[in-house]
């Protein structure tokens, strides 16, 4: 709670007049950390967020709703169906190339990545950006890359990520970044097994809301702190499962008639050989707790089916269940990839510093509105995107 009150105190005073001529943005993502875990755990620190600066009802992810596609999303503003990481595992048909994220030669290619970053952005416009572990920043997109990147290290301690991001923000002014992308991948890792109302994902929130105190302790001892505004995300939610509620998708087609199939629980892509389309879609179709698309009849509101790396079908589980195959039954205790409709899928904005309003409470927006809010904040000129400023101005002071 003294960690809190600092937090706070330290927001208050940082509200100047005379706000700096270019702006800073520090933005971290909490893989995974779903809408309502402040509910359900305590989080004095992201509390006090709360009453120092912006606080969204939720933060709607986009489809399907897992990791790659929606840090992408909300690195460029387009939804997964526009900028083409359509899944965490896909087949690209128009690079003939498989992308999936245990693959470092795919991550770094930069071929895979549609739309524009808003590194990419901020560099084409002579602003120095910097991103730590945030999916697309380790490949070289329109020709260009963050002034400073790391490539993924799983194992880097989260107290080294804040010692990073701070000796970035100390760099001298030609060299210090304005911008800066960083992400830490809990508590999604421990809601996976543990479930999105579990003991251990609680111990998990709580550890996150203490380093965050230490993260803003160190950061409130820069000179430029008065002049960074902060974001706080995430890029899902999670939602409960269980080994009682599971579609064995193995025993529901022929797996001989599909050459592949992209994803995992609960949501797949599915390349289907010549002439086994409609077999196949009939036997999804009529397999209870399903939803199955065809390529050219995905819903409009998903902003999915127009890419055609979602290939022949698309199927995502009803909430609550989930798909396994016979070979792995174990489905753990949470998933996330469902509709985006589902609330439980939805996650967490909050936000402070110069730019932005005190003790305000947006409603539930997109998250592809968070590039054109960067981009407005840091003064650039934005690709052009599927979200608006429009949609989020309400919260800027």
């Amino acid at each position: 709670m003294i960690l809190a009150t600092v937090l706070l105190l330290g927001f208050y005073s940082c509200q100047k007049e005379d706000a700096p001529s270019q702006p800073y943005i520090v933005m971290l993502s909490l893989d995974g950390f779903r809408w309502d875990y402040t509910e359900f755990a305590s989080t004095p620190v992201l509390d006090s967020l709360k009453n120092a600066g912006v606080m969204a009802e939720s933060l709607k992810p986009s489809f399907p709703t897992k990791t790659f596609p929606n840090h992408y999303t909300i690195a460029t503003g387009l939804y997964p169906g526009h900028h083409g990481i359509v899944n965490n595992s896909f087949y690209a048909p128009d690079l003939d190339k498989y992308y999936q994220i245990s693959d470092r030669e795919a991550v770094e290619n930069g071929d895979f990545y549609g739309g524009e970053p808003i590194w990419v952005t901020a560099e084409k416009q002579n602003l120095k950006s910097a991103t730590l572990f945030w999916v697309g920043s380790e490949a070289e997109i329109k020709g260009y890359r963050p002034s400073i990147w790391k490539r993924y290290k799983h194992e880097l301690p989260y107290l080294s990520r804040v010692d990073t991001v701070i000796k970035w923000l100390s760099k001298p002014e030609a060299t210090r970044p304005h911008l800066v992308l960083w992400y830490v991948d809990e508590p999604d890792h421990t809601g996976h097994g543990d479930g999105p109302n579990g003991s251990e994902t609680k111990a998990v929130i709580e550890n996150l809301d203490s380093l965050l105190g230490h993260y803003f302790t160190e950061m409130r001892k820069l000179p430029i702190f008065d002049q960074i505004n902060f974001i706080i995300t995430s890029d899902h939610g999670m939602g409960e499962t269980s080994n009682e509620r599971v579609i064995f998708i193995d025993q529901v087609f022929d797996t001989a008639d599909v050459e592949y199939m992209g994803g995992w629980n609960p949501n797949f892509n599915m390349k289907v050989k010549p002439g086994k389309l409609d077999i196949v879609y009939d036997q999804l179709k009529n397999t209870p707790h399903l939803f199955v698309w065809k390529h050219d009849s995905i819903p409009e509101r998903l902003n999915y089916g127009n890419n055609p790396r979602t290939l022949d079908l698309s199927i995502v589980a009803y909430p609550g269940w989930a798909i396994a195959t016979t070979d792995r039954p174990n489905v753990g205790g949470g998933a996330h990839g469902y509709d985006n409709e589902f609330k439980d899928m939805h996650a967490i904005f909050y936000a402070a510093g110069p730019a932005f309003k005190k003790g305000y409470v947006h409603p539930t927006f997109e998250n592809v509105n968070i590039y054109p809010l960067i981009a407005n904040i840091l003064k650039l000129t934005p690709a052009k995107t599927d979200g608006s400023i429009e949609n989020v101005e309400g919260m800027l002071k």
